[in-house]
């Protein structure tokens, strides 16, 4: 391998973690928000959308937590691999399951039918980006 080259990879290294990092910090905003979101107010936006409160409050608990997880995995300098690879995961199963369970178990309203596919396909972005970023730093 040529200086040439391991410079390139030297400086494009830090751009990919750069990238990655922040894929996962916005996923950490935004599954959090929602999370804080569905905790502080289960009843309202039940109604809107269709689902239960305790369903929401259950829901904004998990989504709390993965929010922070997801937060302080993109504060690390370089994420490691495995960690990155589970959050993925997580966000694709997270987008399947929520429309299987707007199928087969919610009752969802108008907003509920634009939201929580909305909500879906966003997490699943959130999947491909992140996959995306790590498969070029792995490359």
């Amino acid at each position: 391998m040529s200086a040439h080259t391991l410079n390139s990879a030297a400086r494009t290294a830090p751009a990919s973690f750069r990238a990655l990092r922040g894929l996962l910090a916005l996923d950490a905003v935004v599954s959090g928000g929602n999370g804080l979101a569905y905790l502080a107010f289960p009843g309202p936006l039940g109604e809107l959308l269709g689902v239960g409160r305790s369903t929401l409050l259950e829901l904004g608990a998990v989504l709390a937590v993965f929010g922070l997880a997801v937060g302080l995995l993109a504060a690390r300098p370089q994420p490691p691999g495995l960690a990155v690879r589970a959050v993925i995961d997580v966000n694709l199963v997270w987008a399947v399951l929520s429309v299987v369970a707007m199928e087969l178990w919610f009752e969802p309203t108008t907003a509920g039918y634009v939201w929580i596919p909305f909500q879906a396909a966003t997490v699943a972005l959130f999947a491909v980006l992140q996959f995306t970023a790590l498969r070029r730093l792995t490359a």
